[in-house]
C-alpha cells in the first residue's frame, strides 16, 4: 500500500491510524485542529484509552505514522482514505452528518488520483451512497465509497481492533471491496462483505441489540426488587443458555457514551423516516432513561430531607477505563442530587477534567477513593473502576460519617456489606439494612 489517509482523529479515527500502521501501513492522520496534531506529534494522545499512547509514539518513530492539518500533503497520492468524523446528535434524535460532508468535500478536491474513500462513521442507510455522490460531484478522478461501520468499545479499542469478531465492508465495488480487505489481512480476522446500506444497519443493529439486553435486564432488577429474587441469579442463570449468553446482562445505573443513546434514537429516526414505528427500541431507550429515578429514589427514600448533606460520588466516566463522560449517568444523577441541596464530592480516576468542563466549581472533587468519602452522609457508586470495586466495603464504615451506600453498579457482594455493617442498596438485589455507623 503507498499511502492510507484517516480523515478525523477523534476516538474512532485515532485508534484506526495507530491500528493500520501497527500492521504495516504507512498512515497521514488529518484533522483540522492544529492544537491536537501537535499533541499527537509530540507523542501525546489527547484521548484516555489503554496502550493507545504507546502505540503512538513507537510509530511516530518508526515514520510508519504521520499528523498533520495540511489536507494537500495528507491526501495527495492516498490510495485509500477512511473517514471517521463525528455524525452527533440533532435536537430530533437523528444523526448530523455535516462534518461528513465537509470532510467528503475536502478529500474530493485534493485527490490527485483515483482512490477508494472507507467511511467508518456511523451514519443512517444510504448515507454512503448520497457521499459517492457527492464526492464524485467534486473530483475528476474514479472514487468507490465502502462502508467499514466500528465495532469499538471504549477502553478496548486495540484490543477489538487486532481481535474484532468481524470486520464488515459494504460495496457497491467488487474492487473497492477487495482493496480494504488486503489492507485488514494482517489482522487475519473474519471478514463479512455485503452491500453498503446493510453494512450501515449492521451497526446500528448490532448496538440496539446491545442495549436492549441491558435495559431488559434493568426492567428484570426493578421486577426482582419486588419479589425479593437476586438479578445476578436470574442474569447467570438466563446467561448460561447459550442462545441467550452472559454479555451485557448486568444491572446498573443505565448504559451511556458516545454510541448506545445517540445510535438507538437515530434507529428510531431511521425507522420513523420509512413510516415504520419501532416501539422495542422506544421502550428500551425509555427503560435507560428512567432507570437513573430508579436509583434516586434509593437515595429520597432514606432521605427525606438532602439540604446539607455530603454525598461522595464514585465513578464519573460513562464507564471504566475511558474519560467519556458522554451521555454518562453520572452528571445527571448529581444535577438532581444539587438540586435536592446535597453538597456532592466526585471522585473519577480518568474523567475528573473533563467533568469540570460540566460541572464546573459546583461540586467538590477528590483525588482517591478514601478522600470522596471521609465524612460524606452517603456515598453514590456510579462507574464500576476497579479501583472503586476493590476498595474493600469496610473502608466505608470506617470513613463515612453515615456508613450509607447506593451501589448502582453492584460492586460489592451482600455478603460483605452485611459483614462491614453498612446499609447498602444495589440494583435488584435485596436491600442491606445495618446500624450506621455515625462518628
Amino acid at each position: 500500500m503507498k499511502k492510507i489517509t484517516v480523515v478525523g482523529t477523534g476516538y474512532v479515527g485515532l485508534v484506526t491510524g495507530v491500528a493500520l500502521a501497527e500492521i504495516g501501513h504507512h498512515v497521514v492522520c488529518l484533522d483540522k485542529d492544529a492544537e491536537k496534531v501537535e499533541l499527537m506529534c509530540s507523542g501525546i494522545s489527547p484521548i484516555y484509552e489503554a496502550g493507545l499512547e504507546g502505540y503512538l509514539a513507537h510509530h511516530l518513530r518508526t515514520e510508519r505514522l504521520e499528523f498533520t492539518t495540511d489536507p494537500a500533503a495528507a491526501l495527495s497520492g492516498a490510495e485509500l482514505v477512511f473517514i471517521a468524523v463525528g455524525t452527533p446528535e440533532l435536537a430530533d434524535g437523528s444523526a448530523d452528518l455535516s462534518y461528513l460532508r465537509e470532510a467528503c468535500i475536502t478529500v474530493a478536491e485534493y485527490l490527485n488520483g483515483p482512490a477508494a474513500i472507507v467511511i467508518k462513521s456511523t451514519v443512517p442507510v444510504g448515507t454512503n451512497d448520497l457521499m459517492e455522490h457527492l464526492i464524485n460531484e467534486h473530483t475528476l478522478y474514479p472514487i468507490s465509497v465502502v462502508s467499514n461501520p466500528e465495532f469499538l468499545r471504549e477502553g478496548q479499542a486495540l484490543y477489538d481492533t487486532f481481535q474484532a469478531e468481524r470486520i464488515v465492508i459494504g460495496s457497491e465495488d467488487k474492487a473497492a471491496g477487495e482493496l480494504l480487505q488486503k489492507v485488514y489481512a494482517p489482522l487475519a480476522r473474519p471478514v463479512f462483505h455485503t452491500d453498503r446500506r446493510s453494512a450501515e444497519l449492521i451497526k446500528y443493529a448490532s448496538n440496539a441489540f446491545l442495549a436492549t439486553k441491558i435495559s431488559f435486564i434493568n426492567e428484570m432488577a426493578a421486577l426482582c426488587d419486588e419479589l425479593g429474587a437476586n438479578v445476578e441469579d436470574v442474569a447467570w442463570g438466563m446467561g448460561m443458555d447459550t442462545r441467550i449468553g452472559h454479555s451485557f446482562l448486568k444491572a446498573g445505573a443505565g448504559y451511556g457514551g458516545s454510541c448506545f443513546p445517540k445510535d438507538t434514537k437515530a434507529l428510531v429516526q431511521i425507522a420513523k423516516e420509512v413510516e415504520h414505528d419501532f416501539q422495542l427500541m422506544k421502550a428500551v431507550i425509555d427503560i435507560n432513561d428512567f432507570q437513573r429515578h430508579r436509583i434516586l429514589k434509593w437515595m429520597k427514600d432514606h432521605y427525606p430531607d438532602m439540604r446539607g448533606l455530603r454525598i461522595a460520588v464514585l465513578g464519573l466516566s460513562f464507564k471504566p477505563n475511558t474519560d467519556d463522560i458522554r451521555e454518562a449517568p453520572s452528571l445527571k444523577l448529581i444535577e438532581v442530587l444539587i438540586e435536592c441541596g446535597a453538597d456532592i464530592v466526585a471522585y473519577d480516576p480518568a474523567a475528573i477534567s473533563n467533568a469540570k468542563k460540566m460541572l464546573g466549581e459546583r461540586i467538590c472533587y477528590a483525588y482517591s477513593v478514601e478522600e470522596a468519602i471521609e465524612k460524606a452522609d452517603g456515598c453514590l457508586i456510579v462507574t464500576e473502576w476497579n479501583e472503586i470495586k476493590e476498595t474493600p466495603i469496610e473502608v466505608y464504615s470506617f470513613l463515612m460519617e453515615q456508613a450509607v451506600v447506593f451501589d448502582g453498579r453492584n460492586c460489592y457482594s451482600l455478603e460483605d456489606a452485611k459483614r462491614a455493617g453498612v446499609t447498602y442498596y444495589s440494583v435488584g438485589r435485596p436491600r442491606i439494612h445495618n446500624e450506621q455507623f455515625i462518628h
